[in-house]
């Protein structure tokens, strides 16, 4: 199983949505060590025309050969180059660690708590193309943004805080010009955070339990078996009985009318709750 699978059980340790008051349950302050979120920032940039050099590729393991009588050659210890003409395919961003270079911080006089933040970006992206024998690889580059952004930086302190980068990237056209150079037009998503290592006290529900695993399986019964036996009952009915959700559209005291259970019917509020009961 798993925390969210209908097959478990026992909802009451495991992370879920909660439902009623969001204070019972409660059982203890825990002391867990964190990073703490100072400030963060988002930029958006389409870089165009973007020249990148390719470091290494590999081939890639799976064959998608178009031509007749080539085979694509997998996990070879020493890949064969790529023979031209290179088509490019696609790039996006290899991992969601960005790297930060020639960072500057400068507090503002005029705003204590902000500080000019100021570097460049460098987010490692791979590229994959195939080449003539219709062969795919992936290569391995980098790309650079420089970025000059407002954010709130803490005062100092024992424990630093230091700027951190969640980097997103993707390509929407490339080329290849040769000498293992492509030029891309790239989409690129940065977060700056700033950021501390720190301890810190929050309330505790107590500790989750680990349900086992849920071996995979394909039972196509599964999903029809964990269906309730019987439909639910409709909404409304004959019964003067206050329903709150009948779908009666409450200004005030004052209830509309809608349909209700497939039939346009008056309702009447019940108290100040403006729960409609439907006649």
């Amino acid at each position: 199983m798993s925390f969210y699978s209908y097959k478990n059980a026992n909802p009451g340790n495991c992370p879920c949505a909660i439902n009623g008051d969001a204070l019972s349950g409660l059982s203890e302050k825990v002391c867990i060590q964190t990073k703490r979120v100072y400030d963060s920032g988002l930029i958006q940039q389409q870089l165009s025309k973007e020249r990148v050099t390719i470091t290494s590729y590999a081939v890639v393991p799976t064959c998608n050969c178009t031509c007749g009588g080539n085979c694509c050659q997998n996990d070879l210890p020493d890949p064969p180059a790529p023979v031209a003409p290179i088509t490019f395919e696609s790039c996006r961003s290899a991992t969601s660690a960005g790297k930060i270079t020639d960072l500057t911080i400068e507090r503002l006089c005029d705003r204590p708590c902000f500080a000019r933040v100021r570097g460049t970006l460098q987010i490692p992206i791979d590229i994959l193309f195939s080449d003539s024998r219709c062969v795919q690889y992936v290569g391995q580059g980098s790309v650079e943004m420089d970025f000059d952004v407002l954010l709130s930086i803490p005062d100092e302190a024992i424990v630093p805080y230091c700027i951190e980068a969640m980097v997103s990237a993707i390509c929407v056209s490339g080329t290849y010009e040769g000498d293992n150079v492509f030029k891309m037009d790239i989409c690129v998503t940065a977060a700056l955070k700033v950021i501390a290592e720190v301890e810190i006290l929050v309330p505790s529900y107590g500790f989750c339990t680990i349900p086992p695993s849920e071996e995979f399986a394909e039972n196509v019964c599964d999903e029809f078996f964990s269906l309730p036996l019987y439909p639910p009952s409709s909404l409304c009915d004959d019964s003067t009985a206050a329903h709150p959700n009948c779908g009666c559209v409450a200004q005030g005291n004052t209830c509309g009318q809608q349909g209700c259970g497939g039939t346009r019917t008056a309702c009447a509020c019940s108290g100040s709750a403006n729960s409609c009961g439907c006649r």
